[in-house]
């Protein structure tokens, strides 16, 4: 899929509503809402759970809606027990593959469904339905792009076992852990996203099992989409055929595999937020500056590696031109850097414009901090003979005074994005 820019009204001037944002008209033909029931070999549960969820539809929606059964290669009678009850319900339909996973089976049904808000529910519906409502309300309106039912989330009333428990929670705190995802509950088989996001973000979908979802949510709020969560009562189907290890297993390898894929690219997750229009807001309010916490964090780890190398360059210089000279080479040298760095990674400004401009003001700060720390320097050689380990202290002392007044006159002065058009842009 190309990278688009954000698409622009007939008026030439004013941008068309990004996906996601217009709220669903209900009145039309098709149907409004896809439910899906993945299946493999659900022949007993199938048609208690159709008959369920039909009359709760038929009797709690007011639009037109579809429930699809998903057959993902059963080898019983699941395949004949969906086609006699499509063949009752006109609302149901039967879309068969010859390959199990229920990835494979979701990613297959709502790539070709042609309704604007697509669902999945579990054929054991341990979800009460009466949490369908609230999980759908939010894509209608516009409000959100993707909503699920959460059993981690404040409100939730779940009943399951200890070890079910204890599994979905570390299974979720590692989540958090390792992708710093913010949603509460990845695996709870309820979930909805808007037609016209989804088309977007499946492509980008790779697992074809029980990761899916996981997959489909941290790629959702890394392109910056709103996630809305459901508190839902939810009761353990003590029959499930699920593989906990098993799925366990897949889950961890699939959370590796997304790990390195964010680290090495391979997820165009700028691509999707300009498709999506969901790059960061701009903040305009007078004295209010955008991100200043992952700013400062940003800044805190160029500042580390920056003092890594300039102490590295001063002590290999200092003994071949003195402390001085060693102190002006060294700072020089990782300032430069360093301006290079926080342009691009802290304050997130991209391309060549300005950059003279920027490289400019910063060795005037780079000035400032050679003032505090030659001052520094020369203070206590002339106040005593110091050693390389005092010698180095105060300069460790003052190169962090330096990197407060830098950070203060990047942010307020070099790159301050009020200053000129390049501006800032968060990833």
């Amino acid at each position: 899929m190309n990278a688009t820019a954000p698409s622009r009204s007939s008026a030439g001037d004013v941008p068309a509503p990004r996906p996601g944002t217009t709220p669903v008209g209900l009145g039309g033909p098709q149907p409004v809402l896809d439910v899906v029931i993945p299946v493999y070999n659900e022949e007993a549960d199938l048609e208690p759970c159709i008959r369920r969820l039909h009359a709760y539809l038929a009797e709690r929606v007011g639009y037109p809606y579809r429930i699809t059964v998903a057959d993902n290669a059963s080898t019983d009678r699941t395949l004949q027990v969906a086609e006699r009850l499509a063949r009752e319900f006109p609302e149901v339909e039967v879309h068969h593959l010859d390959e199990k996973g229920r990835g494979r089976a979701l990613h297959a049904v709502w790539s070709a469904s042609d309704a604007a808000v697509l669902a999945y529910m579990d054929v054991d519906l341990s979800t009460d339905l009466a949490a369908l409502g609230p999980l759908v309300a939010p894509l209608l309106s516009g409000h959100s792009d993707v909503a699920i039912g959460s059993r981690l989330a404040r409100g939730a009333r779940v009943v399951r076992g200890p070890k079910r428990e204890f599994i979905s929670r570390c299974y979720n705190l590692v989540l958090r852990g390792a992708l710093a995802v913010r949603f509460s509950d990845a695996q709870c088989g309820f979930k909805a996203i808007r037609a016209d996001v989804a088309h977007r973000l499946l492509p980008h979908v790779q697992d074809t099992g029980w990761f899916f979802d996981t997959e489909l949510l941290v790629l959702a709020q890394r392109a910056g989409l709103r996630i809305h969560e459901v508190p839902v009562d939810w009761v353990d189907d003590p029959n499930s055929s699920v593989n906990l290890v098993a799925t366990a297993t897949a889950d961890l390898k699939g959370l590796v595999r997304i790990t390195r894929a964010t680290f090495t690219g391979q997820i165009p997750v700028h691509r999707l937020r300009e498709q999506l229009g969901r790059e960061p807001i701009g903040v305009e309010a007078p004295g209010v500056s955008p991100s200043l916490v992952k700013q400062l964090v940003r800044f805190a780890a160029v500042g580390v590696a920056s003092t890594a190398a300039y102490l590295l360059l001063f002590l290999l210089l200092r003994t071949m031109v003195g402390a001085q000279a060693a102190n002006f080479t060294a700072l020089l040298v990782t300032a430069i850097a360093n301006t290079a760095v926080n342009r691009r990674v802290t304050f997130g400004v991209r391309g060549r414009a300005g950059a003279g401009r920027h490289q400019f003001e910063g060795l005037i700060v780079f000035g400032l901090g050679l003032v505090l720390t030659s001052g520094s320097l020369a203070l206590l050689n002339h106040t005593t003979h110091p050693g390389v380990v005092l010698e180095t202290t105060v300069l460790v002392l003052a190169n962090l005074a330096a990197t407060v007044l830098r950070f203060l006159l990047l942010r307020g002065w070099v790159f301050n994005p009020r200053r000129g058009r390049t501006a800032p842009e968060e990833s």
